[in-house]
């Protein structure tokens, strides 16, 4: 029985042993994005197949491009996906990524109830159309999380000469998804990044009422994060995401992918 015993014992610790080596050996790196891309199944597309490629995990953080941010100043993510051009070329300048590369592309849209009691589906351009939601005092969903969507939101208010308050703005702290459920109980205008709303099923009277604009264009930009900042991140792993990317296998992958017969994200890598 002691000899019995023993074995087992020492059977145990080898499968112990094989295992904390299987996962000293497990290659990942974690990415922190935008709900956009995750919640429009992008991430579901693509990432078997730079995994497939390169054996590396991605573990995606999807959150407002603002809050990724602050994960990657902290040195929580090895990677950045997100889509605030000037805030990604003011997190380069700060000496918190090395290097900012497009990615790739899609845009905004304005959504609201279909009787459009604002009447921006007749604006020439979107400044024209937030100006009416404020004139009309209708009711607006704001993200309100510092997400790209919400400094997004933010810049068209200025450009209209608006200060968005009161008890029409909905400020809400949330998520596309969930900022999209509130307006469609509330008969709301809103702004969303097309993908997102292309993945939404609740719209009820929703529907998109202005899109087109040059300013409503939403580019998508990959950071590879300061190693002087945080040596103790998955740089090297970090760098061959951040390639396959901008890699014609990375952008084929975007590019192909469809939700609903339509392509949602466009490669514009440089």
């Amino acid at each position: 029985m002691h000899k019995l015993g023993l074995a087992l014992a020492t059977l145990s610790l080898m499968g112990w042993s094989m295992s904390a080596v299987a996962q000293d050996d497990e290659r990942f790196i974690t990415l922190a994005s935008t709900t956009s891309t995750e919640q429009s199944g992008l991430f579901d597309a693509i990432l078997p197949q730079f995994t497939e490629a390169t054996d590396i995990e991605v573990r995606v953080v999807a959150v407002g491009t603002g809050q990724a941010f602050e994960i990657a100043r902290r040195g929580d993510a090895d990677s950045l996906l997100v889509h605030d051009t000037a805030g990604e070329e003011r997190f380069v300048a700060e000496g918190y990524a090395t290097e900012r590369a497009n990615v790739m592309y899609n845009d905004f849209v304005v959504i609201g109830p279909g009787d459009d009691p604002a009447g921006i589906g007749d604006a020439e351009t979107v400044e024209d159309a937030f100006s009416r939601i404020a004139e009309a005092a209708a009711p607006f969903a704001s993200r309100g999380d510092d997400s790209g969507t919400n400094r997004a939101e933010r810049r068209l208010w200025e450009a209209a000469g608006v200060e968005p308050g009161g008890e029409w703005y909905r400020e809400l702290g949330s998520g596309m998804g969930p900022t999209l459920n509130t307006a469609a109980g509330m008969d709301a205008y809103v702004m969303a990044d097309r993908a997102t709303w292309v993945a939404f099923d609740n719209r009820q009277n929703l529907e998109i009422l202005f899109e087109g604009d040059e300013a409503l264009f939403n580019q998508y930009g990959s950071l590879l994060l300061s190693e002087e900042r945080h040596p103790h991140l998955e740089h090297d792993l970090a760098q061959q995401w951040h390639e396959w990317l901008l890699s014609e296998d990375g952008q084929q992958a975007i590019a192909d992918f469809e939700l609903k017969g339509q392509q949602l994200f466009f490669p514009n890598a440089k």
